[in-house]
C-alpha cells in the first residue's frame, strides 16, 4: 500500500477513534492501536507510539472543552496525575523489554476489560455517600457539577485506592500506548465515588500528561515514526473536539454498547495473534 493510499484510511480511522474516545472517556488508543496492528500490518512497537500522540491529541482537543464547560476537576486530576505519570515511565520502561507476543494478550485482555467497563450501565454516585476521606478535605478534592438549573457538590472518597489504581492505569498506558481511560474513570467514578461526566471529564484531562511522560521514551528508542504519527494525531484531535462538544447534549448508551461489542472482537483478535506469536 502507498502512502497516498495508507495516510487517507488512518486519517478516517483515527477521526472515529479520536470521537468515540472523547465521548466514553476511554481514549482513542484502545482503537488506533489494533487497527494499525491487525488490519494495517503495522508494527505493534510503532503503532504504540503512534497511539500515544493520538492520546495527547485526543486529550488537548476534549479537555479543553469540558475545562470550559466544567466537567474536569482539575485538582482532583492534577493530583492523581502524580501517581499516573510515575505508573507511565514504569510502563514504558517495560515495554522495551516485554516480548511482542506478550504485548499482544496484555492489550488484548485490557481491551476486553475496556469493552466490558464500556458497555455497562452508570449511575451518579451521591455526594454524600461514604466515608468521609481526610485527604480530600485536606487537599480540597472536591467541586460543583452544573445538573439542569441546579449545582451539584461532590467531594472525593477513598483517595488511597482511586490513587494506587492510577499508578496502575499509568503503567497499562506506558506498557501499551493507551490513555488508560477505562482504568481512570473506574477509579474515579467506582473507587472515589465522584460523578460519571466528572470522572469521564477529567479523565480526558489525564490520559494526555500520562501519555506524554511515557511518550518520550518511545521516541527516544526510535519507535515514534512522523509519517505515521501525524496523520493519527490529527485524526484524532479532529475526532475529539467534535465528540467533547457533542457529548453534553447526546444520549451515548447505544454508542457504549456499539463500542462495547467493536472493542470486544478486537480484543479477541488481538488475544487470537498474541497466542499465535503472529505479530
Amino acid at each position: 500500500m502507498s502512502i497516498v493510499e495508507f495516510t487517507p484510511i488512518v486519517l478516517s480511522v483515527c477521526l472515529a477513534a479520536g470521537f468515540i474516545g472523547a465521548l466514553t472517556g476511554l481514549g482513542g488508543g484502545v482503537i488506533v492501536t489494533p487497527v494499525l496492528t491487525l488490519l494495517l500490518g503495522v508494527d505493534i512497537r510503532y503503532a504504540i507510539g503512534a497511539s500515544l500522540v493520538s492520546v495527547i491529541a485526543t486529550s488537548s482537543g476534549a479537555a479543553a472543552a469540558y475545562v470550559r464547560d466544567g466537567y474536569s476537576n482539575l485538582k482532583i486530576g492534577m493530583f492523581l496525575e502524580i501517581a499516573t505519570t510515575f505508573g507511565a515511565l514504569f510502563g514504558a520502561f517495560l515495554a522495551t523489554r516485554v516480548p511482542t507476543p506478550a504485548l499482544s494478550l496484555i492489550f488484548g485482555f485490557v481491551l476486553l476489560h475496556s469493552a466490558w467497563q464500556s458497555g455497562r450501565e452508570h449511575t451518579g454516585n451521591s455526594p454524600g455517600s461514604g466515608v468521609e476521606d481526610s485527604l480530600a478535605k485536606r487537599f480540597e478534592l472536591c467541586g460543583t457539577l452544573q445538573t439542569g438549573s441546579s449545582e451539584e457538590w461532590y467531594i472525593a472518597r477513598r483517595v488511597k485506592a482511586g490513587f494506587a489504581l492510577m499508578f496502575g492505569a499509568g503503567t497499562v498506558s506506558g506498557l501499551l500506548g493507551i490513555g488508560s481511560g477505562a482504568l481512570k474513570v473506574i477509579a474515579m467514578d467506582q473507587a472515589m465515588q465522584l460523578p460519571f461526566k466528572v470522572s469521564t471529564a477529567t479523565s480526558n484531562f489525564m490520559i494526555g500528561v500520562t501519555a506524554a511522560a511515557s511518550a518520550g521514551i518511545y521516541l527516544s528508542r526510535g519507535y515514534i515514526d512522523p509519517g505515521l504519527a501525524m496523520p493519527v494525531m490529527l485524526g484524532v484531535l479532529a475526532g475529539s473536539i467534535a465528540g467533547a462538544r457533542l457529548l453534553p447534549r447526546l444520549k451515548v448508551r447505544t454508542l457504549r454498547r456499539v463500542f462495547a461489542v467493536v472493542v470486544a472482537v478486537m480484543a479477541v483478535q488481538m488475544i487470537i495473534k498474541g497466542v499465535q506469536g503472529a505479530l
